[in-house]
């Protein structure tokens, strides 16, 4: 089992300075980088400062310039939000500034606040639609020439430029939750970004059966990488649990908001709103949290990740942005690396093996 990591340049409240946060996120990819993870993912999203993000792609050539063999990928491009030429060209650049470590996942996107703002008229339910129109014009623009008349883009012939170092094409993840989504996503050729939120082992072990199901539905499609993502952190005692759980509610509660439109968003800073309110708030219990998330010590983080090894969860997704401090956060990637991933023989240490995908993919030297 190899290593992701997610990573958001996250602001809970305005005493926090851009400047601090620009370079604690920055550091972070690097001990990532070093560390020996596969995968460091950056996402989209608008007018939140909770996740500032409004262009992947620029996130990503930043880290690029400060990190060496670290794939690099979008989690997620929101399909949605996008013109296919603009973005087979972005993919393509940030493959070339890269050296050809590009991992392109695509989505169909989390907010309503945010299609209210970037796609007026369009309900959240509905963004699949343009995903599942969007990835086939992606290779065609990246193979050359391609003329589309769509339901929702239409353009005359054109091309990807520049078109990406890897060949056909960098590797294809797709967010996916619904079984029709990991339909397309195997039928597209995409690996698979899944996450349970706080739910038990139960939820990841029904998307894998979605998976598999998918591919039992495809018998002609390769077989993705399936990767799951969890709130993570590493602590030195087992009583500083309270500091992440702590963390992950307040996250949680101004998550909700933002899903389900139940607060308001000043500033850019989305409300926390009162989890007990909730139909789903047996989601939230302290004990709940405790054994569904990734808290614990090395120890006790090993023994949970065990079961994800055992399902054949190929990647694990360490989420590091939940509203936990600096310190807190490198701690607990410091230890993570150190002490939990050499328990598990598909962390390399040397660095990340990657891609994966239909075809050999070049494959240029560090900088």
């Amino acid at each position: 089992m190899k290593f992701q990591l997610v990573i958001n340049m996250e602001r809970s409240t305005p005493s926090i300075d851009l400047r601090d946060l620009e370079r604690h996120t920055l550091e972070m990819v690097q001990m990532a980088d070093e560390g020996g993870f596969a995968i460091v993912w950056a996402a989209e999203h608008h007018a939140l400062e909770l996740f500032i993000g409004p262009n992947p792609f620029a996130m990503l050539t930043w880290w690029a310039a400060h990190t060496s063999q670290i794939r690099l990928g979008t989690a997620v491009a929101v399909a949605p939000y996008w013109h296919p030429i603009r973005l087979a060209g972005e993919v393509g650049l940030l493959d070339l500034y890269s050296r050809g470590r590009v991992e392109f996942g695509i989505g169909s996107g989390a907010f309503q606040r945010e299609f209210d703002r970037m796609a007026p008229g369009l309900k959240q339910t509905e963004g699949h639609h343009y995903m599942e129109e969007m990835l086939p014009v992606l290779k065609a623009l990246w193979r050359g020439d391609y003329t589309h008349d769509g339901k929702y883009w239409k353009f005359p012939e054109s091309t990807a430029v520049p078109k990406p170092l890897q060949k056909p094409h960098p590797p294809l993840w797709v967010a996916a939750r619904s079984p029709h989504t990991y339909d397309i996503a195997v039928k597209n050729g995409c690996n698979i970004l899944s996450w349970a939120l706080s739910r038990p082992f139960a939820e990841v072990e029904s998307y894998k059966e979605r998976f598999e199901t998918a591919l039992a539905n495809n018998p002609t499609a390769r077989r993705p990488i399936f990767a799951t993502m969890r709130y993570t952190a590493v602590y030195d005692r087992p009583d500083q649990w309270e500091v992440p759980v702590n963390a992950a509610l307040r996250q949680m509660g101004r998550f909700e908001n933002l899903f389900k439109n139940l607060g308001g968003v000043r500033e850019g800073f989305p409300e926390e709103i009162d989890l007990e309110s909730l139909n789903s708030r047996q989601e939230f219990d302290i004990g709940a949290l405790r054994q569904n998330l990734m808290f614990g010590t090395p120890s006790e983080i090993i023994k949970k990740l065990k079961p994800y090894e055992a399902l054949g969860v190929d990647h694990f997704t360490y989420c590091a942005s939940y509203g936990l401090g600096f310190k807190e956060q490198k701690r607990s990637l410091e230890l993570f690396i150190k002490e939990v991933m050499p328990a598990f023989a598909g962390a390399d240490r040397a660095g990340p093996q990657m891609p994966t995908q239909e075809q050999p993919r070049s494959r240029a030297p560090a900088r």
